[in-house]
C-alpha cells in the first residue's frame, strides 16, 4: 500500500500540480478499492473463465487425439 500511496502522490503533484499528503492518498485508494474494485474483480474473474474454458476444450481435443480406432 506504501508503493501504491506514493504513486498517487507522485500522479497528483506531476500530472495535476497538486501535493496530496499520505492520509488522502490512502482515502483515495480505499475509494476506489470500494468503489471500482468489484468491477476489476468481476472482469478477473470472467477473464480465468474465458481462459479455463478455453484450455478444457484444447485438453478435449488432445484426448480425442488419443482415441484408438475401433475397426
Amino acid at each position: 500500500k506504501e508503493q501504491v500511496v506514493y504513486k498517487i502522490k507522485e500522479y497528483f503533484i506531476d500530472q495535476l500540480d497538486r501535493e496530496i499528503g499520505g492520509f488522502e492518498a490512502e482515502f483515495l485508494i480505499d475509494f476506489f478499492a470500494k468503489e471500482i474494485g468489484p468491477f476489476f474483480y468481476n472482469q478477473g474473474l470472467s477473464d480465468a473463465h474465458a481462459l479455463f474454458a478455453e484450455k478444457a476444450e484444447e485438453i478435449g481435443y488432445l484426448v480425442q487425439e488419443l482415441e484408438k480406432p475401433t475397426d
